[in-house]
């Protein structure tokens, strides 16, 4: 079906159940995501939520909307974004932060975020498949990774005795290697 379609079916349903329903609460939640579907409709973003809804049933970590390689380079690009993407992910060296806008106070952030990390216990949890390939060096994984014409958006690597996994952001044309070591870190954190 396509999106148009879909969004617009959805909104009719959502209707539906909004007229159906006593209580104000679950009419005022209808209402918001009826809101939401129309607000990416009226804001030309059909394109970029399909893509979105694609990126969720393949099983990869958390969407971003930037990728950069300096804390000075996100900064510079929050700074001068004219309404920066309130509560979505960038990643800044390959690590995961939320972009804050308080528009009350005039003040934005970039908060270190641990959705990576998260990810990455949870794959671990559900046990890792076997490597799709083995590197003694974190430089000769990199170049492997960057140099695939069709990669998957997410592999796992084995570089030395550590897994990696190798994500792809098609969307953004960054690609990125993740040791799954960070989730180690998050449970040490929370001890």
């Amino acid at each position: 079906m396509a999106i148009g379609d879909l969004i617009n079916n959805a909104v009719d349903l959502l209707g539906r159940l909004h007229e159906d329903t006593q209580s104000q609460e679950e009419k005022d939640l209808l209402l918001a995501s009826s809101e939401a579907l129309r607000f990416i409709w009226d804001t030309g973003q059909t394109r970029a939520f399909n893509d979105y809804r694609k990126g969720l049933g393949s099983d990869s970590p958390p969407h971003i909307v930037a990728a950069f390689d300096t804390r000075e380079e996100a900064e510079g690009w929050l700074n001068s974004h004219p309404n920066p993407p309130h509560m979505a992910y960038v990643l800044i060296a390959d690590k995961y932060h939320v972009v804050a806008d308080f528009t009350a106070s005039n003040h934005r952030a970039l908060l270190p975020h641990p959705s990576l990390e998260l990810y990455l216990d949870a794959l671990m949890r559900d046990g890792l498949p076997p490597a799709a390939a083995t590197f003694h060096s974190r430089e000769e994984a990199t170049s492997w990774w960057n140099s695939q014409t069709d990669p998957p958006a997410q592999a796992v690597i084995q570089i030395g005795s550590e897994p990696f996994l190798a994500v792809d952001y098609r969307d953004l044309s960054h690609r990125a290697l993740f040791p799954f070591s960070l989730s180690q870190r998050l449970k040490k954190t929370q001890e």
